[in-house]
């Protein structure tokens, strides 16, 4: 099995050497570069995961996430921002420019070692899969023409249950907690409650039959899909 590749952008090399060790220990292919202008002399478009540092000489890390966020060969490249910016605006800043997790320095190894797991869960399956259909035995969703199949059979779902449906199909074996199901699903300006996410759950469970036992429950941490 191909291991997956992280490249570790980050002006400080004690602490790049030091990441590549741990994970590379953990089964990760790991590059280094010191610098935004030595990643992208890398190539970045094969790598699974960045690491990127924030201050660093010439373009800094937020730059170069704007910049791949851009270019439809690196844009759905997953970024796990790791700086001494730990404030508030700095944070959602990082969100803003498509992040998918950020880590404020100091930090534990393990800490990085769990979100970079975490993350590459999140989004390898999106990879690995058809970038036009994600199945489960008799269950399909045509990502292009928005439809969802059971047992070839078209099944009628909202926008709200195909979204939850296809997050929860989408990373089979990951638990989204109700607030990260929210954040993912429902748009940012809109108002809702846990129990929301609960009804329409239910709702979409009722409508793939027998695939809603793939859909459990895991009692004060959230949904996932299994796979029986």
């Amino acid at each position: 099995m191909k291991k997956q590749q992280i490249l570790v952008v980050d002006d400080e090399r004690d602490l790049c050497e030091i990441l590549q060790f741990n994970l590379s220990a953990a089964g990760y292919e790991v590059d280094m570069a010191a610098s935004a202008a030595e990643a992208l002399d890398k190539g970045l478009s094969h790598y699974d995961l960045l690491l990127l540092d924030v201050m660093m000489p010439g373009m800094s890390g937020f730059d170069l996430a704007s910049q791949l966020r851009q270019d439809k060969e690196t844009a759905e490249i997953p970024i796990i921002f790791l700086t001494a910016l730990g404030s508030e605006e700095d944070t959602l800043h990082g969100f803003d420019l498509g992040a998918d997790d950020y880590i404020a320095k100091p930090f534990s190894i393990k800490e990085v070692l769990a979100r970079v797991k975490a993350v590459l869960s999140r989004t390898a399956p999106a990879q690995s899969s058809s970038a036009h259909e994600l199945s489960y035995e008799g269950l399909t969703m045509d990502l292009d023409k928005m439809v969802v199949t059971v047992d070839g059979k078209s099944v009628s779902l909202t926008k709200t249950e195909y979204e939850l449906l296809k997050l929860l199909l989408g990373n089979r074996g990951q638990v989204f907690s109700r607030q990260e199901v929210l954040d993912r699903v429902w748009p940012k300006d809109v108002v809702v409650t846990d129990r929301t996410v609960d009804v329409n759950i239910t709702r979409m469970r009722k409508k793939i039959g027998r695939y809603s036992s793939c859909i459990i429950t895991r009692h004060g941490f959230g949904y996932l899909f299994v796979v029986e």
